[in-house]
């Protein structure tokens, strides 16, 4: 009888969450300063539930290598009770490295200036990506700096859900500097160099060790042991056997809305 219960209770979450009604509010700008590019770039597309409030919201940033791809609001976020964020930044070559990071930042700014004003909670806001994404997440969130210089700390984020993303610096930043992508390299633009116990939750989500990118798994665990060392209480890291970088993500989004779950219930 318990179990039926629950199973009915389940089911009529799942029918609650269907009916819901969404809104897409489509090249919203985060930023009313900068150059041509950096108008034309930064704008951010949200999809957020029409009739309810105090909804969890997700600031998804896309990947590509920094160089390419474009916001998105990905399938796996439709219809679940949560407002979507998806954000578009600049890229290499036109930008810096340091815009690229800083537009992370600035989208993430917005949201905790303007959710609420759509229904959201702003201790409801989780920040996820994929790749590309995935770094610009932990960064922004692991090194203060970059949320500090619009007045919000970082560490007021509900969770950090990094998809496959460096730990070490980027590939793309090392590349300018004329080092080779099998040669890693820790300074002051990854993430793992700025570990520390008083964190944001952090959940590493990473595609099988055997099939993802140049050792990627690997980075992702020295990561999260670390991040444990330096005394953090609450670092997950999950490996999908069997996916590889490209299609861990699918997967991924499970994980993503579990911990959401976890986390706003408590």
């Amino acid at each position: 009888m318990k179990k039926l219960l629950l199973s009915l209770v389940s089911l009529l979450f799942v029918s609650v969450v269907c009916a819901q009604q969404y809104e897409l509010v489509e090249n919203i700008s985060y930023r009313t300063e900068g150059n041509e590019y950096a108008l034309e770039r930064c704008k951010i597309d949200l999809y957020y539930p029409e009739d309810i409030s105090d909804f969890s919201t997700v600031v998804w940033f896309h990947g590509g290598g920094l160089s390419m791809g474009s916001k998105e609001i990905p399938e796996q976020l439709k219809n679940s009770g949560l407002a979507v964020i998806g954000v578009n930044y600049r890229l290499l070559p036109q930008a810096q490295l340091v815009d690229c990071i800083d537009d992370a930042a600035a989208a993430v700014a917005w949201a905790f200036r303007e959710i609420e004003k759509y229904g959201g909670n702003v201790n409801k806001i989780f920040v996820s990506g994929h790749s590309a994404g995935g770094y610009l997440t932990a960064l922004i969130g692991l090194d203060k700096k970059w949320l500090d210089a619009y007045d919000i700390d970082s560490d007021r984020i509900a969770a950090l859900i990094p998809f496959s993303g460096h730990a070490i610096s980027h590939f793309a930043y090392r590349q300018s500097l004329g080092m080779k992508d099998t040669q890693p390299s820790i300074d002051e633009f990854a993430p793992i160099y700025y570990v520390r116990p008083d964190a944001p939750v952090l959940v590493i989500v990473s595609g099988d060790r055997e099939l993802e990118l140049l050792g990627r798994y690997e980075e992702n665990a020295y990561f999260w042991r670390m991040m444990k060392v330096a005394g953090h209480p609450e670092t997950y890291l999950y490996e999908l056997g069997g996916y590889d970088h490209g299609a861990m993500a699918a997967l991924a989004f499970h994980i993503l809305k579990n911990h959401i779950k976890k986390i706003v219930m408590k």
